[in-house]
Formats: structure tokens, C-alpha cells, sequence
């Protein structure tokens, strides 16, 4: 695909949050175009709208007024049940708090996505193994969350994201609970499948060093964006422990 191609086109999106009387503005009047393969951060000050862009740009939550578009299906045109069939099948995430099912082994929660859509077992246990390896857990497929590091957690909820070869992932706080090597660890695979791989991604952080190796950081304050900005990111040197160790 063109990596001039608009892959996301969101126009005048608008949300608003209500209890009783009160209501509050997340998004106002929003405008945000991506495009197939990049990597996008998103930071800006607790309250400023960063997880409910991500979520209503992923059709999770409704919008009060505007347009999104994922590769040209508006998706707020949809039915609700065609709006998730459409996620499940185009889009993949990554959360803060990994959300992996404990009693699954790696493996299983990473074909369990796979399965919800209707893939024979034979191939989704295939392309769950192959995932877990190209994110450097082919040696801890059988292993359950509880017997995983934080960062061997996470790459496994980015392999999970991966697994349906999704048009786009959304990753809110990716390495929120992890210490610095291992943030270090997960933000070089996202950068690796990003820049080898093509996958287009939007990332949301509160932290400064992982939005200074993004190519391009949006900034958002009261529910607007303030700043759009292209980035040189220099090549840097590999975390060498992929292994997540504990």
C-alpha cells in the first residue's frame, strides 16, 4: 500500500461526556488524517484526550458529531455489530494493563482472537506461534502471564494485536507499567515492525523519551490538537536482552 495513502481520516469528531447536568468536551471538533505505515504518538496533559481519541477513532466509543473513516468505511455509518465485526478483523491493541486471560498460555491468548472470528485452530495455533516469534517469544509459548515478565506480557499483547495482520494498531500506554529497559525493549519491536514491517500504528504516552522516537508527535490540550510535528529519529542501538528477563 501507498504510503501516501490516507489509511485514517477523521473529520470535526466530537465527544461529550454527560452525568446529569454536567457535560464535559473530550473531543472538540477533531481533524486527524494518518496514513499507511506511520507510527504516530499522541502525548499531551492528563485530561487533554489521548485514550478517547484512541477510542473513539477506533469505533470503541460512539461520537457526537464528525466522521471517521478506516480505509475508506466510515465506521460510525455502521451497526454496532458490524462496526465490531469490522474492528475484530481490521484493527489490533495494545493496552497498558495487557489484559491476557490467565489461565491461557501464550499461545492461546495470542490465537484466541483468531478463533473469535472463525479461523480453523490449526491455523490460528500457526499464526499465533509465528507472531509469538517474530516478538521474540518462541521459547515461552506455553507459558502462562503469571510465569511472564512485565515486558514478556507485553509482547504478547502486541502479538496478539498483530496476529490478524490488522490495517492499523492502537496502543494506548504501551509501557505505562514497565521499568525503563523493558519500555525500552517493547518501544524498539514497535519501531521494528513499524519501519520493516509497514504496520501502521498510533501510540498514546505520557512519556517524553518514548515521543521522541516516534516520527511524527501530536500534541493535544482540552480536547484539540495543538501541534503536529515530524521527528528525525536517529537509529539507536538495540536493547540486546529480548528475552524480557524478569
Amino acid at each position: 500500500m501507498n504510503s501516501h495513502t490516507p489509511l485514517l481520516v477523521a473529520s470535526g469528531v466530537r465527544k461529550i461526556y454527560r452525568a446529569g447536568s454536567v457535560a464535559v468536551t473530550a473531543l472538540d471538533g477533531l481533524d486527524l488524517t494518518v496514513r499507511h505505515g506511520e507510527l504516530v504518538g499522541v502525548m499531551g496533559p492528563s485530561g487533554s484526550g489521548k485514550t478517547t481519541l484512541l477510542n473513539c477513532l477506533s469505533g470503541l466509543d460512539d461520537i457526537d458529531a464528525g466522521r471517521v473513516e478506516i480505509d475508506g468505511h466510515d465506521l460510525f455509518a455502521m451497526s454496532d455489530a458490524a462496526r465490531t465485526e469490522h474492528r475484530a478483523r481490521t484493527m489490533g491493541f495494545v493496552f497498558q494493563s495487557f489484559n491476557l486471560i490467565p489461565v491461557f498460555s501464550a499461545a492461546e491468548n495470542v490465537e484466541l482472537p483468531l478463533l473469535l472470528v472463525g479461523t480453523r485452530p490449526r491455523e490460528a495455533r500457526h499464526r499465533a506461534l509465528a507472531t509469538l516469534d517474530r516478538v521474540g517469544l518462541g521459547h515461552r509459548v506455553e507459558h502462562r502471564p503469571s510465569e511472564l515478565s512485565g515486558g514478556e506480557q507485553q509482547r504478547v499483547t502486541i502479538a496478539r494485536a498483530l496476529v490478524g495482520r490488522p490495517a492499523i494498531v492502537w496502543a494506548d500506554e504501551p509501557t505505562g507499567n514497565l521499568d525503563t529497559a523493558m519500555a525500552d525493549q517493547v518501544m524498539d519491536l514497535l519501531c521494528d515492525l513499524n519501519r520493516e514491517e509497514g504496520q501502521t500504528i498510533v501510540l498514546v504516552t505520557h512519556d517524553a523519551a518514548i515521543g521522541a522516537r516516534v516520527p511524527r508527535l501530536i500534541r493535544m490540550r482540552d480536547g484539540r490538537l495543538v501541534e503536529d510535528l515530524h521527528q528525525h529519529v536517529p537509529e539507536r542501538a538495540r536493547v540486546t536482552d529480548v528475552s524480557g528477563g524478569r
